[in-house]
C-alpha cells in the first residue's frame, strides 16, 4: 500500500518502541504525530524524522488523564486533517515482586497509563475515524497479555486487560471500516533492558528459541503490517512479536 498523505499517531513515541515504530511509518510516507509524556524526547523523535525527510510533528500527552487525550485527538485532527491510523504504544511496567508486597500506588500507576490510557486513547481515535469510516488501530500489549509475568502482576492484569479491550472494540466497528490489532512483543532490546547487565541480557535472550531478544525494529514492522491493507482481513488479533518464547 501506498502511505503518502496517511495521517498516523503514536503514543509513548520518545523512546524504544513507539520512537522506532515512529520513524518507520514516516521513512514509508505517512504523516506522523509524535506524542509522548516527555517534550524533550518527542521532540528528538521528531528531529529524526524530519532530519530523514519525513513529516512529524509532537503533541505531549499524559494518556492517563482525559482531558490531555481529548486535546492531543483535537490537535491531531487539525495537524492531520485526518486520522487514518493510531498506535497506542504508552505504556509502564511495575517492579518485580510479589504480589502481596505490591502497593496500591504502584498498582493504580500502571493500571492507569497501561488499561485506562489506552481505553481512553483508543476511544478517541474511534470517534475520529468513525466520521470517515475508515480506520485501523494499534494497541501494543505485551506477551504479559496472553501469559504471565512473574512477579509483575499489575503489568500481567493491565496487558491481558489490553488484549480484551482490542477483541472488544474490533468486533464493535468490523462493520463500521474500522479494524484493532493488538501486537505482543516479548523480550526487546530496549533502551531500558540494555541498562541491565549483559549477562543477565544474555540469559534472557537464551531463553529465547530463536536465540536473541527482538529488536525494536521487530515490533515496528508487524505494527506497520497490521496497520496497512496487506493484513485487511485480520482484527481482534493479538500478533505475538516474541521469537516463540509463548511456545517454549
Amino acid at each position: 500500500m501506498s502511505w503518502t498523505d496517511k495521517g498516523v499517531m503514536i503514543t509513548g513515541a520518545g523512546s524504544g518502541i513507539g520512537r522506532d515504530t515512529a520513524v518507520h511509518l514516516a521513512a514509508l510516507g505517512a504523516r506522523v504525530v509524535v506524542s509522548d509524556l516527555s517534550e524533550e524526547t518527542g521532540a528528538g523523535t521528531v528531529e529524526l524524522i524530519r532530519a530523514a525527510g519525513g513529516t512529524a510533528d509532537f503533541v505531549a500527552c499524559d494518556v492517563a488523564d482525559e482531558g490531555s487525550v481529548e486535546e492531543l485527538l483535537a490537535r491531531t485532527v487539525e495537524l492531520l486533517g485526518t486520522l487514518d491510523h493510531a498506535v497506542n504504544n504508552a505504556g509502564i511496567a511495575d517492579h518485580p515482586g510479589e504480589l502481596h508486597e505490591l502497593s496500591a500506588e504502584s498498582w493504580d500507576r500502571v493500571v492507569a497509563v497501561d488499561l485506562r490510557g489506552t481505553f481512553l486513547c483508543l476511544r478517541g481515535e474511534l470517534r475520529a475515524m468513525l466520521g470517515a469510516g475508515h480506520g485501523t488501530i494499534v494497541n501494543i500489549a505485551s506477551n504479559a497479555g496472553v501469559k504471565n509475568a512473574p512477579g509483575m502482576a499489575a503489568y500481567t492484569s493491565a496487558k491481558h486487560g489490553v488484549v480484551g479491550l482490542t477483541k472488544n472494540a474490533a468486533l464493535q466497528y468490523a462493520r463500521r471500516g474500522i479494524r484493532v490489532n493488538a501486537v505482543c512483543p516479548g523480550t526487546i532490546a530496549t533502551p531500558g533492558i540494555a541498562s541491565f547487565p549483559q549477562e543477565l541480557q544474555d540469559t534472557w535472550a537464551d531463553m529465547i528459541p530463536m536465540g536473541r531478544m527482538g529488536t525494536t525494529a521487530d515490533v515496528a514492522k508487524a505494527t506497520a503490517y497490521l496497520l496497512s491493507e496487506d493484513s485487511g482481513f485480520l482484527t481482534g488479533v493479538s500478533l505475538l512479536v516474541d521469537g516463540g518464547l509463548m511456545y517454549d
